[in-house]
């Protein structure tokens, strides 16, 4: 049986909010990913980190949510981690405090966040993460349990601002049959016009979604993006492959929600939205239409297997297409000096290689392959000030330099330099003189090792003519 999974959820704002405005050019919306994780258990608590003080319509809808928010206060040097280690311990303490919470899920594509990944598993927690695939780390996406991206949140349906605004006043009138009503209807005096007529009056919920829907109007045409274009089904074929390998060797029998499942485990970045698909069944309806696969039953209890014969016998890799943005990137070294718009990097892809599609090895967008090879080292990309991706060449093109060797100082024999002995008293030194043999010393007792110099002999003492001489006691004579 499925463990019901309750779900708490921590949201680095700054870095998600930064990473949808330069990728898919619009605001991030938490309820996107609040709807995509209900889907997956429930949520019991929702916390976010950012410096509230110039984020006013951020709070506003945050609080709609009931998203507690954490006022992170920037330090004067400017501490580009302190949101993330608010977030870790406090998702640390959560775990440990708080038994009934089996599952958490980090918004965020700050790949600092892996420690805090890996130890949540080691805890036995279900681990999501949800971030866009275009700035998301791709170790990130590859060592949680589910990687959630936000472009596959997204509606497929224009959005509201995409279409004019529709007050009660303009909604179409509506002829009535007059000869059905009868002859008690009123007769419209001549010269009326509607326009004479005062449209009824709007109450406060009216007003403000109006003016919401005015002020979407507003908004640039940029932000209006909706999901990226799906990928060819062909594309999910050799991970689709692997996990029916493995419920093979196992000996289970394939069925729809262990397949996603084990899919899952072998690619936590695995979404069936990015193939179009609106649900898991959905996708397998689509590669059953295509041929590519064998499903057999039905209401739900669909049995999968594979095709033996008429699948591609290769499928390319994402570091195949790394060849193509490297001798773009050379070529335009010069250029590449200062950082161009990502933008104007893929036209001059385009016109180099017009034979190459990023789609073809699995990205939907130009800015999730630039987030691939930054993660190769290939590219770096930042946003600017207004938000746009500047691309620059990678530590790939700017290698370490390699310190010199230093020099070696090779002396003949002859000319070898010994260092001078230390001089210690009563030992012989290798430039003392040898002492002849005739002249031997006496020699004193040795001390510690060392020959100490023989005594010296004392002086008899003198005395003065008023002091008399002391005598010494004779010694006894022998006795026979």
């Amino acid at each position: 049986m499925e463990k019901h999974l309750k779900i708490a959820v921590f949201i680095d704002f700054d870095n998600i909010e930064i990473g949808v405005k330069s990728t898919l050019q619009r605001e991030f919306d938490v309820s996107n990913v609040l709807e995509g994780l209900k889907e997956r258990g429930e949520i019991v608590t929702k916390i976010a980190y950012a410096n509230w003080g110039k984020l006013e319509n951020s709070t506003r809808q945050l609080s709609e949510y009931a998203v507690q928010m954490v006022q992170r206060d920037p330090s004067p040097r400017g501490d580009k981690n302190g949101a993330d280690i608010n977030l870790a311990l406090d998702a640390l303490e959560m775990a440990f405090t708080h038994d009934h919470i089996n599952a958490f899920a980090i918004i965020s594509g700050d790949s600092d966040f892996i420690a805090l990944v890996n130890k949540l598993k080691q805890y036995d927690k279900t681990v999501f993460v949800v971030g866009g695939k275009a700035f998301t780390s791709t170790i990130l996406q590859k060592n949680c349990h589910e990687f959630i991206s936000y472009e596959s949140l997204l509606d497929d349906r224009p959005s509201r601002a995409s279409t004019p605004p529709r007050h009660q006043h303009d909604r179409p009138a509506i002829q009535p049959n007059l000869a059905a009503l009868g002859s008690d209807i009123p007769t419209v005096p001549e010269g009326f016009k509607p326009e004479d007529v005062r449209p009824p009056r709007h109450d406060r919920r009216d007003r403000d979604r109006d003016r919401d829907r005015d002020r979407g109007d507003r908004q640039p045409q940029q932000q209006q993006k909706n999901r990226p274009p799906a990928l060819d089904l062909i594309q999910a074929m050799p991970l689709v492959e692997r996990a029916l390998q493995v419920l093979e060797r196992r000996e289970v029998r394939p069925q729809l929600g262990l397949l996603k499942s084990t899919m899952l485990q072998l690619d936590s970045s695995f979404s069936e939205r990015a193939y179009g698909a609106g649900s898991f069944t959905d996708f397998i309806d689509k590669l059953k239409k295509a041929d590519l696969i064998l499903v057999t039953g039905g209401e739900g209890r669909y049995m999968i297997q594979r095709r033996r014969t008429g699948l591609p016998e290769k499928t390319v890799k994402p570091e195949e297409a790394l060849p193509y943005l490297r001798d773009v990137l050379e070529n335009h070294r010069l250029e590449m000096e200062d950082g161009v718009p990502a933008d104007e990097l893929a036209a001059w892809v385009k016109e180099e290689s017009p034979a190459f599609d990023w789609k073809t090895f699995g990205f939907q967008e130009f800015s999730e392959f630039l987030n691939y090879a930054q993660d190769k080292t290939v590219v770096r990309v930042n946003p600017d000030e207004t938000n746009t991706l500047i691309v620059h060449l990678g530590a790939e093109f700017h290698p370490p330099a390699v310190p010199e060797p230093e020099p070696l100082i090779l002396l003949d024999e002859e000319e070898e330099v010994e260092e001078p002995q230390p001089v210690v008293p009563g030992q012989p030194t290798a430039g003392s003189p040898r002492p002849k043999k005739g002249a031997r010393k006496v020699a004193g007792p040795e001390v510690n090792g060392n020959v100490a110099p023989a005594p010296r002999k004392r002086a008899p003492r003198k005395t003065t003519g008023s002091a008399a001489p002391r005598k010494r006691k004779s010694a006894a004579p022998p006795v026979d």
